[in-house]
């Protein structure tokens, strides 16, 4: 049985955000890019690397956390990546997988093809709504107790505006944490993701299923990582997001007859509700968005909920 968390949940600026590349403070192609990252590719073995992924990679992402090291940390090919590898490895037809609605598709559609029963509780992908200390402590004792993992999908955990919890898998050997460099980081260019979990049976299981999906990783995207990771605090934007949220937070209240929300505590997606009916109707509205405004939202449906609903990305 697995219990899964979306604490600060998933969404990618492929699927929303600005049409043409136009960001909101009206500069063109602010994708990342290797050139923008000051990175020169060296001369690379391009042989199979180490199964779990560089030690030095896996070094990097738990630099700075108590109570883990390299040995805790697998590397497979994005988040989506270690979402399946947990998914596949643990669940069976007749387990039952507890998770928060709205969600992340992985975390869903997975354990439906494997046959789960799935129950959801409390609502955040895309609500961007974080998960407090306590709640999580009482989580991880509660899921202790009752003998079931407990999954912790942290892919923007980095960018959270009240500051960073622990990751929540040096907090047990049953709770797994999941992450990327796919959104707070902004490079999901390269497929990379990482599993971070202390039960050394539980990290034989994930290494084996990768090794069935893929061996080892990317010698190029491994390197690539080492260097973002080794400069995360110049990486990271957490500030200007953190204004970029301001910017949506005052549209919200000046339009706030025809939109509500759940202001973000963390990520850079929000899920506003539009409140009265559009003129024509939701199509006509979507329709005029992308193609008067060329703005793209995910649509309510993606999450299972009313397309009155709309994910927007302001990253």
């Amino acid at each position: 049985m697995i219990g899964t968390i979306a604490f600060l949940a998933k969404s990618g600026n492929a699927e929303l955000g600005c049409h043409n590349e136009v960001h909101p403070d009206g500069h063109r192609d602010r994708i990342p890019r290797i050139q923008f990252l000051g990175l020169h590719i060296p001369n690379l073995k391009l042989l199979y690397n180490e199964h779990k992924g560089s030690t030095a990679l896996r070094s990097l992402i738990v630099k700075d956390h108590d109570n883990l090291t390299h040995e805790d940390v697998l590397i497979p090919s994005g988040a989506a990546g270690a979402l399946f590898i947990i998914s596949s490895s643990q669940l069976a037809p007749t387990d039952h997988l507890v998770v928060v609605r709205p969600n992340y598709a992985t975390n869903l559609e997975t354990p439906r093809a494997i046959g789960c029963g799935i129950t959801i509780t409390t609502p955040h992908n895309p609500t961007g709504t974080v998960v407090n200390r306590g709640t999580l402590d009482r989580l991880v004792s509660l899921t202790n107790e009752r003998g079931i993992i407990l999954l912790v999908d942290e892919t923007y955990a980095d960018i959270a505006y009240q500051g960073r919890l622990p990751i929540a898998a040096s907090l047990g050997d049953h709770v797994i944490s999941v992450s990327s460099l796919s959104k707070s980081y902004g490079i999901p260019g390269i497929r990379l993701g990482w599993i971070i979990n202390k039960n050394p049976k539980l990290q034989e299981t994930f290494l084996a299923a990768k090794e069935q999906i893929s061996i080892s990783g990317s010698v190029i995207d491994e390197w690539i990582a080492e260097q973002v990771l080794s400069r995360k605090h110049e990486i990271l934007s957490a500030k200007e997001m953190d204004q970029r949220r301001k910017i949506v937070a005052e549209w919200i209240q000046k339009e706030g007859e025809l939109v509500e929300w759940v202001k973000p505590e963390g990520g850079v997606v929000c899920f506003p509700r539009l409140k009265k009916g559009s003129a024509g109707g939701l199509d006509a509205f979507y329709h005029r968005l992308l193609h008067k405004y060329g703005t793209y939202v995910g649509l309510g449906h993606w999450f299972e909920q009313s397309d009155a609903f709309m994910r927007i990305g302001y990253g």
